[in-house]
């Protein structure tokens, strides 16, 4: 079960869901979307099965002891995410690049697990305040919410080394091309 893998990780709100989705309309690159699951209710605009897969905790913690993720994490307490095997299979089989859009320490799970068969990017915000505003925009989080991911934010920008590629993402034309650019380069 090895084909090439594309991960982009980063702290919630620096924007690597946009940069992801810009690059999945480039059909020249191959790439498609590995759904992750999570234990979280979707957000207003999210579809099961499209941008995650939503199970409850009790379904997580049962694929998990069936051993069904290739990754798996607690982000935030009863809060999990991960990479179901599944999703890895249905990809490659159809000859395409996974793409993983992945918390960072989930990020650094997949890097270990595939090695060079995987680009890692990690997308950094210009600054911790405007990565704070960015996520007030959302308009998705409670105060507490924000403040859990700030603080969460500064331990996972302390491990951007841990990635081959950082974009800082202050223009979002400038960072998806930059992302483009080392995808083609590693996928050529």
């Amino acid at each position: 079960m090895t084909g090439k893998s594309i991960i982009f990780s980063a702290p919630s709100g620096a924007g690597k869901t946009t940069i992801v989705k810009q690059l999945l309309q480039r059909p020249e690159l191959h790439l498609e979307f590995s759904i992750s699951a999570c234990s979280r209710p979707p957000r207003l605009d999210e579809q099961h099965g499209k941008d995650y897969y939503f199970l409850n905790i009790i379904e997580f913690r049962e694929k998990i002891a069936a051993d069904e993720f290739i990754e798996w994490e607690e982000v935030y307490r009863d809060n999990y995410y991960g990479t179901l095997k599944s999703e890895l299979t249905r990809i490659w089989d159809k000859g395409n690049i996974v793409v993983f859009d992945v918390d960072v320490k989930g990020g650094m799970n997949l890097k270990r697990i595939f090695g060079k068969n995987t680009l890692a990017l990690y997308v950094m915000p210009p600054s911790v305040n405007e990565l704070e505003q960015r996520l007030r925009k959302r308009g998705t989080e409670s105060e507490d919410k924000i403040h859990q991911r700030l603080v969460r934010a500064d331990y996972e920008l302390s491990l951007a080394s841990n990635f081959d590629v950082q974009i800082v993402n202050d223009d979002l034309k400038i960072s998806v091309e930059k992302a483009y650019y080392e995808i083609f380069n590693f996928i050529k």
